[in-house]
């Protein structure tokens, strides 16, 4: 790994001298990650978790140049009675976001609650970014919660009635947006959080999120549309008992996004489910890095991702389970699979299990290949034509993961874009 001297002509280091906030919690936790920061350095394809995608562009001292997309489709789930918070490439824009009361919810921007000296995120901003560290080094996470500008701090206390829409506008074509958003759900609570956009020309986001006994967070993310952008998101959960966690992301367009989750299930009966289905043409890459520690008795983990590839895009999935000693009873499942379109694309995939207790039920497979041909054919034979028949049988290969969302309204509206978006790609 580099020193500092490295460290300090990228992103993080040109982020240096904005501060965010006096807070002496804020203030705490933002020195803690850019120590851990300094002794990481910045990722290098050399390192284990990064040979399979290079993240130069995500650590160099400006953001390519991303141009600003404009269709004419509507915004994602517009019809759809929710809490609308909006960042226009990183900036809260109060005057198109919601208001942000609401029962069961405690909505803070973090630019405003780092200038306290005592605040409840203390507990958990910076707290399992920390923690995610290990066994596998996060340095793009720890310079988020250094250097962050701005996010949500959302305190849930018992069911939210509609869900919380995070809306990313992207508007500069060289705008580089670093987020961190935390989110406690605590006892008995139940939130749903979508996001959606293309965010900005590079996006640094980290969300951290706790889930107390018999909670439940729901979780729905759209990235797309602006095809030159490029992100590195973070996605740190523990669980608590008889909790759940759900996470579903659809990816279509991007030079270069990187997902990862990073999930600890800490109480008996928790359950966490990850999902993800991403569509890529061209110079397209795309990579969902998953690492979840069962660290509980009877706990459950479901791992499904599915990437459709053409025109020599790239799909990356590195997915790994550890059972430790003594989380007997554990049930760990994960898929992941490729639909390759050409022969240009390809699928880079790493599974992984290391288990330390022997009463378990963990299973993983990965597969990558072509359309079915005959099934082609058959719809072929009775009257469909060709680019409407290759659409069908693609959603349906999707259709296990988009299956994992547990709103079947937001799963359709999903569908209805893949569906334009393939018509689109068809022309």
């Amino acid at each position: 790994m580099v020193g500092m001297s490295a460290t300090a002509n990228t992103q993080a280091g040109a982020m240096r001298e904005l501060p965010l906030g006096q807070g002496a919690w804020a203030q705490t936790a933002r020195g803690d990650a850019a120590a851990r920061l300094l002794e990481m350095g910045q990722p290098h394809k050399r390192d284990e978790y990064w040979k399979y995608t290079d993240p130069t562009s995500l650590t160099a001292v400006e953001a390519s140049k991303a141009e600003v997309f404009d269709d004419d489709e509507s915004p994602l789930f517009e019809d759809m009675d929710m809490l609308r918070v909006v960042f226009v490439d990183g900036d809260f824009d109060e005057e198109a976001s919601s208001d942000l009361s609401m029962e069961n919810v405690e909505i803070t921007r973090l630019a405003n609650a780092a200038g306290a000296d005592i605040h409840w995120a203390k507990d958990l901003y910076g707290v399992l970014e920390a923690r995610g560290q290990t066994p596998v080094k996060r340095p793009l996470a720890a310079m988020n919660t250094a250097y962050a500008t701005d996010g949500l701090l959302v305190r849930v206390t018992g069911k939210v009635s509609k869900p919380i829409h995070l809306v990313y506008l992207h508007r500069d074509e060289t705008s580089d947006a670093i987020l961190h958003h935390c989110i406690s759900v605590e006892k008995g609570g139940d939130v749903t959080i979508i996001e959606s956009g293309p965010a900005a020309a590079r996006f640094n986001k980290c969300m951290e999120v706790e889930v107390a006994d018999g909670a439940a967070f729901h979780h729905v993310r759209a990235q797309g549309r602006d095809h030159e952008r490029r992100a590195a998101t973070h996605m740190f959960a523990r669980l608590g008992r008889e909790s759940s966690f759900k996470s579903f992301t659809l990816t279509f367009n991007g030079v270069l996004t990187r997902n990862e989750c990073i999930i600890e299930l800490t109480g008996d009966d928790a359950a966490a489910h990850v999902a993800g289905a991403a569509v890529g043409d061209g110079d397209f890459h795309h990579d969902d890095t998953v690492f979840i520690t069962h660290d509980a008795v009877n706990c459950e983990s479901r791992q499904v991702f599915k990437k459709v590839l053409r025109n020599g895009a790239t799909g990356v999935f590195q997915g790994k389970i550890l059972v430790k000693a003594g989380a007997q009873k554990t049930d760990g499942y994960q898929i992941s699979q490729a639909l390759l379109l050409d022969d240009d694309s390809q699928f880079l995939a790493k599974p992984e299990l290391e288990i330390y207790a022997d009463d378990v039920a963990c299973s993983h497979g990965s597969t990558s290949g072509a359309i079915d041909e005959d099934a082609l054919f058959y719809l072929r034979s009775r009257g469909v034509p060709e680019n409407a028949a290759q659409n069908l049988l693609v959603l349906a290969f999707l259709g296990e993961a988009l299956e994992e969302i547990e709103s079947e309204e937001l799963a359709a509206e999903l569908r209805d874009r893949l569906e334009a978006w393939f018509s689109r790609r068809h022309g």
